[in-house]
């Protein structure tokens, strides 16, 4: 589950780190209680009663950065492995150019048409976060274009549902996404 429509529009010179900072709070305590009650939870029956929401690294700014857009033409289809069952197919459809600790890159994808999906590794993978790596995903009220600005919050990162139940099969960050730079932001370890 990612709601991210208040979060990741362009910021520039009107983003508020107050207002972004309780939305961002806003959408956790939402989060949290879709996984405590919601019937398709990942979180096990059994366990449900005592779950008292994710562990989350606190909001920070610093992690909500401006990636220029590179768009693919002629986007190239790629398996991504899986933590159990088949490989699945997405498009590499972008990549995301940014600066954090020096210019890094993530490679965008998309599957049927869903959100631009961007699962990564970096430095706090099986440390402080999910040993598997984690998310995010968006959903831009427009088409991205080469050369735009896009706002990549780290922040949004989060815990793919296989972290929580084995009857999830999720994709794995492909190597050309894992980051040689801790991002603390979003989502800990379950």
């Amino acid at each position: 589950m990612s709601d991210t429509d208040d979060l990741d529009s362009t910021g520039g010179d009107d983003f508020d780190p107050e207002a972004w900072a309780d939305e961002l709070e806003r959408q956790r305590d939402a989060k949290d209680e879709h996984l405590a009650e919601h019937p398709q939870s990942p979180i096990p029956q059994a366990a449900r009663e005592e779950f008292d929401g994710l562990d989350y690294f606190d909001p920070d700014p610093d992690y909500r950065v401006e990636a220029t857009v590179t768009v693919h033409d002629d986007p190239e289809t790629v398996e991504l492995e899986t933590t159990r069952g088949p490989n699945v197919e997405y498009q590499r459809v972008a990549t995301f150019t940014f600066d954090v600790d020096g210019e890094r890159e993530l490679a965008v994808y998309s599957h049927e048409d869903g959100p631009l999906f961007v699962p990564f590794r970096d430095k706090t993978t099986g440390q402080q976060s999910y040993e598997q790596g984690r998310y995010m995903e968006f959903d831009p009220e427009r088409d991205l274009a080469t050369g735009d600005s896009f706002p990549l919050d780290f922040n949004l990162a989060y815990t793919p549902f296989c972290a929580f139940s084995e009857t999830f099969a999720c994709p794995l960050p492909p190597e050309e996404n894992w980051l040689e730079v801790a991002i603390p932001a979003g989502e800990r370890a379950p």
